[in-house]
């Protein structure tokens, strides 16, 4: 058999480390985003913070080319990389191999008090001293509910034995100020194995604990739900509606959740009157007594992008206080100049330095810059939403805007996840704009979101004795042309966290 040669050609695609950090750095949140950008920070040293001096992030890279050219002739390393190649500039991600598109049922319902009674929002306290810190201003100074129960307990004359006690069960509290363990679990724990050591430390408990149910916040220490309730019902004005209201909490919380007035009324004695007066006095307490103290500052968001009136329309801006404001140092990179043409393998290594933070720079420019365009293509989409509010909202998928700006979809994926747009109706995250569409009889489509909407206005209007039945709202959507399977009504009232009729029937 002779020899012979062959021509093959194949097809790869190669991800530069370069590409993979696009990728990584267009599905960060603005905290990871910033958390990444501090870590860079410690690890490379021609990055530094801009503190004064304006920086390449204050406009888009499109509408800021010419800075962008001064920023890459400052960076160049003069001949630190001689003999070496020019390296691309960094590909857009839009290729269907980076990643594929998780189709998500984008239901993005509105917060909303729960239906047993009882608020889901801490009880606003009624006008206090003005020597005593206010809950919410404990937190802002990072004051735990622990630590606010020790402050307390130092000013209590107990002994030692005493407060070693309540000490140990302020440590047993969960966030929302309850007792997390059982007293018999406690006493078994520290009489490691004694039973008669175990049955003194459980009678010490039990005098601790009332105690500790006298402390500040009302209802801190409480086991269940119940007891929470009693607590702080308890330290309340005696009237008859109060004994009503405990009788309630101990006996009947179940049918306060159910709304069922007639059996309350029948076991409690209390006309329909007195009953309404008990419940208002049970909607005032608060649920969990640790909520004030905890870290609230986890949960603000902060948005990406803010959207401003620009004549007739709407454009969009980047918000520049999530923006990170990075520069290479004129020190350090001085320096690589002053060693063109040396080929050391310190050179070397300093050049790498450089080249990864000028590729770290150029790909957060990206990010920034992708995330501004696809808003600004949901805004000119959605523009009914800017204008009416949620009910003129308009079906729309990923694909839309990936045909569009000429990206993939699991592209808008990543730039719509954990990335917030602030409009007049507040903050939302990108992916609350999309939504499947549902036929309408006129031939059209309405947006699932707008019939959500639609659903939270009608159930608003509605009389709360006699509340609107999942079928009844299928059908008022029904009159206004929607077609809405009962099913779906429920599975979007459920979204928008809203109980069912019966359990929102007035008493």
């Amino acid at each position: 058999m002779k020899p012979g040669l062959q021509l093959r050609f194949s097809q790869h695609l190669a991800l530069t480390p370069q590409l993979q950090q696009s990728i990584r750095l267009l599905q960060l949140s603005t905290l990871e985003l910033h958390q990444e950008v501090e870590q860079m920070l410690e690890q490379n040293p021609f990055l530094e913070v801009a503190e004064e001096a304006p920086s390449a992030f204050d406009a888009p890279p499109e509408r800021a080319g010419a800075s962008e050219r001064q920023a890459d002739e400052a960076w160049e390393g003069g001949g630190a990389e001689a003999g070496a190649a020019a390296e691309p500039e960094p590909a857009p991600v839009d290729a269907a191999e980076f990643g594929t598109t998780e189709r998500e049922d984008w239901e993005n319902g509105t917060e909303r008090e729960d239906f047993d009674g009882i608020r889901e929002t801490p009880a606003k306290a009624a006008a206090s001293d003005g020597d005593e810190l206010d809950p919410m201003e404990r937190s802002s100074v990072g004051l735990s509910l622990q630590e606010h129960l020790h402050e307390q307990l130092r000013g209590m004359r107990l002994s030692p034995t005493d407060r070693a006690a309540v000490m140990v069960l302020i440590e047993s509290l969960d966030e929302d100020g309850y007792l997390a363990d059982a007293l018999e679990e406690i006493a078994e724990r520290l009489a490691d194995g004694d039973a008669e050591q175990a049955e003194e430390l459980l009678d010490r408990l039990r005098c601790a604990l009332k105690w500790l149910q006298n402390l500040d916040p009302p209802g801190v220490g409480a086991r269940d739900l119940s007891e929470c309730l009693q607590i702080q019902l308890r330290a309340g004005p005696r009237c008859e509606a109060q004994m009503i209201a405990i009788l309630i909490c101990k006996n009947h919380l179940e049918l306060l959740a159910r709304r069922d007035a007639k059996k309350l009324m029948a076991l409690t004695g209390a006309d329909e009157e007195l009953l309404k007066a008990a419940q208002a006095l049970i909607v005032r307490c608060e649920p969990k007594p640790g909520r004030p103290f905890t870290r609230a500052e986890a949960n603000i968001i902060v948005p990406d992008v803010i959207v401003q009136k620009s004549g007739r329309g709407f454009k969009v801006v980047l918000n520049p206080d999530v923006m990170p404001k990075l520069r290479i140092n004129d020190l350090y990179a001085q320096a690589i100049k002053q060693q063109r043409g040396a080929r050391t393998e310190a050179g070397n290594g300093l050049s790498a330095r450089l080249q990864e933070a000028r590729w770290f720079m150029k790909n957060i420019l990206q990010r920034f810059d992708t995330i501004q365009r696809v808003s600004q293509a949901i805004v000119e989409r959605q523009k009914g939403f800017f204008t009416h509010g949620a009910i003129a909202m308009k079906p729309l998928v990923l694909r839309e805007i990936a045909d569009e700006l000429g990206l993939h979809e699991s592209t808008i994926s990543r730039v719509t996840t954990a990335k917030y747009m602030a409009t007049p109706y507040g903050t939302y995250e990108l992916k609350y704009f999309f939504g499947s569409s549902l036929a309408t009889e006129a031939g059209g489509n309405a947006s699932s979101t707008a019939v959500r909407a639609l659903i939270k206005q009608l159930v608003g209007a509605e009389d709360g004795k006699r509340p609107l039945s999942d079928s009844q709202l299928s059908q008022m959507l029904e009159e206004q042309g929607i077609q809405v399977a009962r099913r779906t009504v429920a599975k979007y009232r459920e979204a928008l966290k809203i109980a069912p009729a019966n359990l929102r029937r007035s008493l």
